[in-house]
């Protein structure tokens, strides 16, 4: 290693530091504008990489199409829901280990005893619960007391409620359960219960399955009336289903504490309100109606038409095409004779008490859009997915908002299990800060806060 020189004439001079501090810089700055460059190259090419992407799955969907094939979703499923519950399980700490079952105070036997030498001392149980099923088949007699009264009426003992022809309730239950929840066939029902012991025929089975169900639907409504009056909140979707060689819809509407399927031929909006009718018929112009057709922008003439008019409730479909007669509306506007309908049928619902603060969550199809009517947190979340960003300001901008409702949503679920009213306003205002005050906002958080489970009147 070499010693620094004594002469101090040999450094280089303050300007030929000077001078190169300076290059150094320049050097630097052309750097910079380089980076910067090879930034704005890369996201026109991210751009340009989105657009091929876009590109190919047209072009793929018309493949598809020409060939009859179904096209692929357009957007992946989102992973929300998922990373959510990851998040929610760390923070409650370790899983419980699966416990035994709770059904201790259903036991209907208590068994097994032993003989000892005299002498032998007791020394308690051990017990152990050991679940079994039993099924046979029962013949019962019933011998029902006939009896004159001294009037000369004649009187008969009454037979237990729920039999059908020579079989009893049980009987029905059992073979409604297999056939409408195990998706068992008649062929195969018929063989079973003969193999119990069940004398019985497939024409037998049949009229079980398919006989005085009056009481059914009438249970299936007073569910669907019960849950449309107090839920927060009703999800709703719809599907295709094929029945009798010809394509229809099965419309699913639950909320937390119920569910229920309706089948038809249309998908549309007026499908979709007489079903929240709940087996009514009638049509019915009041102030709900009203406001339904002044939010569709219907002419003002129309509604003061609709409004004068004394008679404001229609038994039937008839009746109501009738009474658009008399009123000289243009029945051959479809698209008027559409809105007004939807607008008895709504205030149908909110005449029956049904639907009054509950939040509509869907997929945002236009079938479902109807007054408090909000996205579900995926369907919402998606919107995201479909911006494109320009520049990485936009970029950062649109992960930020993601990860704050990504957050957001996971508290959620952590207030789900430890509700609180003290919490309640500040998610809520967590909601407006992320995503504005704009009315669908709002209706968003309603129905983000209900889908969660506990109202927190927002």
């Amino acid at each position: 290693m070499s010693l620094p020189p004594d002469d101090t004439s040999e450094l280089p001079s303050a300007d030929a530091l000077r001078r190169l501090v300076v290059d150094l810089s320049s050097w630097l700055q052309s750097l910079e504008e380089q980076v910067t460059q090879l930034g704005d190259q890369l996201e026109a090419a991210k751009l340009e990489r989105a657009a091929l992407q876009a590109e190919n799955q047209d072009l793929r969907d018309e493949i598809a199409r020409l060939k009859n094939l179904p096209p692929r979703p357009p957007f992946k499923p989102s992973g929300m829901d998922k990373v959510t519950e990851r998040e929610v399980r760390k923070s409650g700490g370790p899983r419980r280990r699966r416990g035994p079952k709770r059904d201790k105070d259903r036991v209907t036997r208590e068994v097994l005893s032993v003989n000892v030498p005299s002498g032998s001392r007791f020394k308690g149980y051990r017990t152990i619960l050991v679940r079994d099923l039993s099924i046979s088949a029962d013949l019962i007699c019933y011998r029902r007391e006939r009896w004159l009264t001294p009037e000369g009426k004649r009187v008969i003992a009454p037979l237990p409620e729920g039999l059908l022809g020579g079989f009893g309730a049980n009987l029905r239950r059992f073979c409604l359960a297999l056939h409408s929840q195990g998706q068992v066939t008649t062929e195969r029902l018929t063989a079973i219960l003969n193999g119990i012991g069940m004398d019985i025929s497939k024409r037998q089975v049949v009229r079980i399955l398919t006989s005085r169900l009056d009481d059914f639907v009438a249970e299936d409504q007073a569910v669907l009336r019960s849950g449309l009056a107090s839920a927060s909140f009703i999800s709703v979707d719809d599907t295709g289903a094929r029945h009798a060689r010809r394509d229809g819809i099965t419309t699913q509407i639950g909320g937390s504490r119920f569910s229920v399927f309706r089948s038809g031929r249309s998908k549309s909006r007026l499908n979709f309100l007489s079903l929240l009718r709940a087996g009514r018929e009638d049509y019915i112009i009041n102030d709900a109606a009203l406001d339904y057709m002044r939010h569709r922008k219907v002419a003002p003439d129309v509604i003061g038409k609709l409004a004068a008019h004394p008679e404001t409730s229609f038994a039937s479909q008839m009746a109501w095409y009738d009474h658009l007669v008399k009123l000289r509306l243009d029945v051959f506007d479809r698209a008027l004779v559409r809105q007004i309908t939807e607008a008895a049928l709504w205030g149908a619902v909110r005449h029956h008490g049904l639907m009054d603060n509950t939040v509509v969550v869907s997929d945002d199809a236009g079938q479902f859009r109807i007054p408090n009517h909000a996205l579900c947190w995926v369907h919402a979340e998606r919107l995201l997915q479909k911006l494109m960003p320009k520049t990485p300001e936009q970029t950062r901008k649109l992960d930020k908002v993601r990860d704050q409702v990504w957050a957001l949503y996971r508290d959620l679920k952590l207030w789900k299990q430890k509700p609180s009213a003290t919490e309640a306003p500040f998610l809520a205002q967590r909601f407006d800060d992320i995503l504005g005050n704009a009315p669908v906002t709002r209706s968003w958080v309603s129905c983000s806060l209900a889908c969660t489970g506990e109202s927190m009147n927002c």
